[in-house]
């Protein structure tokens, strides 16, 4: 992220050491960023419309109502709905080395316009699953995705060029259906009070969980629990979750494999994919490689240290 704001270094006017603020404005939404050059305590923001926030050098800590506070990192991202207030310490903020951060601020009418886009394209017949970026915070950690539309985003709105405003228009919608797909997957899978066990996407999430390391798990049986041909499942699931069935089993899988390997260090790998639900071990070693950046074995050796 700090190459992508060079250009914003040479150009802002730093008037106070404590979240000073530099804007960029588009059609609909408008880019603050925030530096802090010194130890700081207890310092309230609050927006008069919906924002996302996200970290890009240094480490906050959080204090937002209905949440234990919580350290912010890069990478890390929340969202919050208008007049939430977030409370902030900088412990590590210096002159050498600020803490800095975005907010990006999006006016409530465009937010309600790709909604109800979103909710029309992923309706399932009978099913009243409307999604909505609601009156709750929300806390994202490690969001490829989301994280990769603010890298983007950043960039268009510090560099002026002719087609600036197309170009955010169609990144914001995207950002927003990111997050509309990322309540609704945390919303469906994380169901303590089963509202959507009725639904289809909330049965089959249901079925996954209750057979994740049955061999016959396929998109095929999903799709029949569904009551959907395949084509049609696999589409409303990634359009309404984000990721296909198929990536979402294999995390799920992926995730039960990390449980065995901290609970069970005598297991084989070769056990342990077997185990999780996976035919063969390379191919639960490449699925383990992609999701956490690290091999089966590296992240064993890892709990051995810890």
């Amino acid at each position: 992220m700090k190459p992508l704001l060079s250009h914003h270094k040479k150009h802002r006017k730093l008037t106070t050491l404590v979240e000073n603020r530099t804007t960029y404005n588009a059609e609909y939404a408008e880019l603050n960023i925030y530096e802090t050059h010194v130890y700081a305590e207890k310092v309230s923001l609050t927006f008069d419309f919906p924002i996302i926030a996200s970290m890009l050098t240094g480490k906050k800590i959080m204090h937002i109502d209905g949440f234990e506070a919580f350290d912010f990192f890069p990478g890390e991202s929340v969202v919050m709905p208008t007049n939430k207030e977030m409370v902030i310490d900088f412990p590590l903020a210096t002159q050498e080395q600020p803490t800095q951060c975005l907010a990006l601020g999006i006016d409530a009418s465009k937010i309600d316009e790709v909604v109800a886009k979103f909710n029309n394209h992923v309706a399932i017949e009978n099913e009243n699953n409307n999604w909505n970026l609601d009156e709750t915070a929300s806390h994202l950690i490690n969001n490829i995705d989301v994280n990769h539309l603010i890298e983007r985003l950043t960039y268009t709105f510090t560099n002026n060029n002719k087609s600036k405003d197309v170009l955010l228009d169609l990144m914001i919608q995207e950002l927003i259906v990111r997050l509309l797909q990322t309540k609704a997957k945390s919303l469906i899978i994380n169901d303590p009070h089963q509202i959507f066990n009725d639904t289809r996407i909330g049965t089959v999430i249901k079925y996954i969980k209750e057979n994740l390391t049955n061999k016959d798990l396929s998109v095929d049986v999903l799709a029949e629990k569904a009551y959907m041909s395949t084509s049609h499942f696999h589409k409303q699931f990634k359009n309404t979750l984000g990721v296909s069935p198929i990536d979402y089993i294999n995390s799920e899988k992926i995730k039960f494999s990390k449980k065995l390997m901290k609970e069970h260090s005598g297991y084989r790998m070769s056990e342990i994919a077997f185990k999780s639900g996976f035919n063969n071990t390379s191919y639960f070693n490449r699925q383990f490689k992609k999701m956490e950046m690290m091999t089966p074995q590296q992240f064993k050796s890892s709990i051995k240290k810890s």
